[in-house]
């Protein structure tokens, strides 16, 4: 009971339920092993005794918990409104004014008229409600039948809501008077907006601009204490209107100006064909995050060494600006000439795409541009990037210069350079100064042609622009756990429990973030690499946005069966998230396919980041069990066919896919079995297509099958309508087959046509398949008008 009850009060799970009917214990070892990461010693019974006594004691005395989040024009939450009599609070500002005022200070017991005015709430007044729990029930990280491997512009007429100003001033000093007020919270869980303040709201409460500062208070008899305080706007922006995009993984869209794999150039000309051509409103990518350093590079982008900055990788080496003046433009064209080969093999010879190749090239290309002495403007800009990205840059920096020495996992590095703050780290850092400065300056450019790419989206019309990809962790040796060490939960990794489609569960090598870490830090490294990622984007997919609420960790050297869930303060994961969303003017995607807890997708609605919802997926799984009809779709979603990991649609029609997996021995059935269920799926499906009069070609046309999925998608609801490139041309390969390592050339594909020829960009463009498809989704234009010309312009 003790264990439990030390379990609870850290937010470490003693059970789990795969199905609704069923509970399963973990293992006590688990438990002791998952605390421990969390710094907590349960090794023994008089150590539980010991920790539980603590925490207890802690928990008791305390005011307020670690972070209380007020969300704008909501009530405020039970830790301010019941706090009692007297109570002083000081509140320091994130961003503090040049000229602070005095502090406003309420005596204890005096009386202090209510505030009235538009958006306010009187705390005595507001309704009690229960504080968030998690519940212990089914979380399949899988796709039905498919398990997962780990891997998704502001409200029309506004881009960005102007952030609330309070009275400015560091600190802000504010007293309770001496009526408390009874404890109120947040609105009941999905109800689609949030609600309003009516009325009025307590006369010491005045509230601070939007973001992340420090509240302490003071009570009566009681010590000072203090917390992290989020303000953060109720909900994300929203996309103006209805749109459609493509969905890519940018490494497989080769153009003709590649260098064996796409790059930035090439996303930002897709962008502007697609916006101005097809009328897309977005192009969602794969995580472009910086990967581990060394050969073989993993070639996952999900599984990264830095998810705060950019692989550059990606970049376009002729659109750097040093480009043109580099001294010895005829090493640049050798390495173009050697570049051009790595494509042709990949179109024409039937290669995989190699990174590692790609980046050798590159890496000697950018030697050479670096070395290009910076005009004073571009080193003005240089100079204000590194100002602005700050140590996280410096450090990152320094992981890759120390990688190219030391090899890229820093566990297996000289004991003094496993620090990033000893003296041994400082004196490589002076000797490595100028790799330090190269590895900065690859970042800058990088940031620069992302920027670009968004541009290009914007001026090409896009409501919405460039949906950057969010991984669920980063790898163990890599960069941002070498940085953040106390961020991260030692010995652990993240993956997903057994369930009805994988008995075995899943390790996927991630380490975790420790919660008590995040809120120590004020989410610190949370909100870096939020502001990061969002810099230039219209849109952030997060992967697996369950992992704000809870994630699955499994202790090294136990199998995935034998991990538990540890939960994070969801609420303060998405005030943040939702502060630097509403700061960025971007759109939020969540990941949430397959089984989810109770709640999440209500509470993840309720702030305004849309779900994500696949054709194959979306039946009445609580009743008949069909196919759902448009109309019952969610609003708030993005809406697709397929994903990276799952078949394409013309594989999914054809049933290519299941006789791929038979070859590869991924079957855990009969193949006639799997395929007469995978045929009895499909035939449901263009049954329902057929009803709605949208295959009048007939079930037997693939083509014309893809075509009537994409009108069904775009007959629901769903905001936005995603479309896998791949499909407009009848690619039939996966991307990625989970459950395969060797055995299938995962994340090394080019897009290819229906009989597999790789295709260019340009190809792509023109092909006859893709426009027959796309004016499904193409907005329709009223003919043009008739112009007439003026009375003295008229040909005679």
């Amino acid at each position: 009971m003790g264990l439990s009850r030390l379990a609870a009060l850290h937010g470490v799970a003693t059970s789990f339920s795969p199905s609704a009917d069923v509970t399963v214990p973990v293992p006590e070892g688990t438990v002791v092993a998952v605390l421990a990461a969390l710094g907590v010693d349960a090794a023994t019974p008089e150590a539980v005794r010991e920790a539980l006594a603590a925490a207890e004691s802690a928990a008791g005395s305390r005011l307020l918990p670690a972070t209380v989040v007020v969300w704008t024009g909501e009530p405020l939450p039970p830790a301010l409104t019941a706090l009692p009599p007297g109570t002083v609070l000081t509140i320091r500002p994130e961003e503090p004014a040049p000229a602070p005022p005095p502090p406003m200070r309420v005596p204890a017991g005096g009386t202090v008229p209510a505030v009235s005015g538009p958006g306010a709430v009187r705390a005595e007044d507001s309704p009690t409600h229960a504080t968030h729990a998690t519940p212990e029930v089914p979380e399949t990280t899988g796709k039905p039948g498919t398990p997962e491997t780990p891997g998704t512009h502001a409200t029309s007429g506004t881009r960005a809501m102007p952030e609330t100003q309070a009275t400015p001033g560091t600190p802000e000093t504010q007293a309770i008077p001496g009526t408390p007020g009874t404890p109120g919270a947040h609105a009941t869980p999905g109800t689609r907006e949030a609600p309003s303040r009516a009325g009025t709201v307590p006369g010491w409460w005045a509230e601070p601009p939007l973001g992340v500062h420090r509240l302490s208070v003071r009570a009566p008899g009681a010590p000072a204490e203090s917390c992290t305080l989020v303000v953060a706007p109720a909900r994300v922006p929203q996309p103006p209107g209805r749109s459609h995009g493509f969905l890519v993984q940018l490494y497989s869209l080769l153009s003709a100006r590649s260098w064996g794999m796409g790059d930035l150039g090439d996303l930002a000309d897709l962008a502007s064909w697609s916006g101005r051509s097809l009328g897309a409103g977005f192009v969602q990518v794969n995580p472009l995050h910086a990967a581990v350093l060394g050969t073989p590079t993993d070639p996952s982008p999900y599984r990264p060494s830095s998810r705060r900055f950019p692989d550059p990788v990606h970049l376009r080496i002729e659109s750097v600006p040093e480009y043109g003046h580099a001294p010895d433009p005829a090493a640049l064209d050798a390495l173009r000439r050697r570049a051009g080969e790595l494509s042709d093999a990949v179109l024409s010879k039937g290669a995989l795409i190699d990174r590692d190749a790609v980046w050798a090239l590159k890496r000697q290309a950018l030697d050479i541009l670096v070395a290009v002495p910076l005009t004073p403007g571009r080193r003005a800009a240089y100079c204000d990037f590194l100002a602005e990205q700050g140590q996280a840059l410096e450090d990152h920096a320094l992981w890759c210069a120390l990688a190219e020495v030391h090899g890229s996992d820093w566990h297996t590095w000289p004991a003094g350079l496993r620090d990033p703050r000893s003296k041994e780290t400082a004196r490589a850092h002076a000797a490595l100064l100028d790799r330090v400065d190269f590895h900065c300056r690859l970042a800058w450019l990088t940031d620069a042609q992302l920027a670009a790419a968004q541009r290009a989206a914007l001026d090409a019309g896009m409501a919405v622009g460039i949906v950057h990809d969010l991984a669920v962790g980063v790898h163990p040796g890599g960069a941002d756990t070498w940085a953040q060490q106390d961020a991260f939960a030692q010995g652990m990794s993240v993956g997903a429990p057994p369930d009805a489609f994988n008995a075995r569960g899943q390790d996927w090598g991630l380490p975790p973030w420790r919660p008590d870490a995040l809120a120590a830090s004020g989410y610190a490294p949370y909100r870096g690499l939020l502001r990061g990622l969002l810099a230039h984007a219209g849109a952030l997919r997060i992967d697996h946005v369950m992992g704000l609420f809870r994630l699955w960790w499994v202790p090294e050297g136990r199998p995935p069966t034998e991990g538990t869930y540890v939960s994070h303060d969801a609420e303060a994961m998405l005030a943040v998230l939702v502060l630097e969303a509403h700061r960025a003017g971007t759109v939020v995607i969540g990941e949430d396919l397959g089984t989810v807890e109770p709640g999440v997708r209500e509470a993840l609605a309720r702030r305004g980041v849309l779900g994500t919802s696949v054709l194959w997926f979306e039946r009445d799984w609580s009743g008949t069990g069909r196919p759902l009809a448009p109309e019952e779709w969610r609003e708030d979603c993005l809406a697709t066919a397929t994903t990276h990991d799952l078949p394409s649609t013309a594989a999914r029609l054809t049933g290519d896919h299941v006789a791929l997996r038979h070859r590869l021995g991924l079957l855990t059935r009969p193949l006639d079995e799997e395929r007469t269920e995978d045929g009895t799926d499909t035939a449901e499906w263009l049954g329902l297509l057929s009803r709605l009069g949208m295959l009048p070609e007939g079930g037997d046309d693939e083509e014309a099958a893809v075509r009537a999925v994409h009108r069904f998608l775009l007959r629901t609801p769903a905001r936005m309508a995603g479309v896998w490139l791949p499909d407009t041309i009848g690619d039939r390969r996966p991307q990625n087959l989970p459950g395969t390592w060797d055995q299938y050339p995962n994340w090394r594909l080019p897009i290819a046509d229906a009989e597999g020829h790789p295709v260019t960009l340009e190809e792509l463009a023109a092909s006859p398949r893709l426009h027959r498809l796309m004016d499904v989704l193409r907005p329709r234009q009223e003919p043009p008008r008739t112009r007439t010309a003026p009375p003295g312009e008229r040909p005679s």
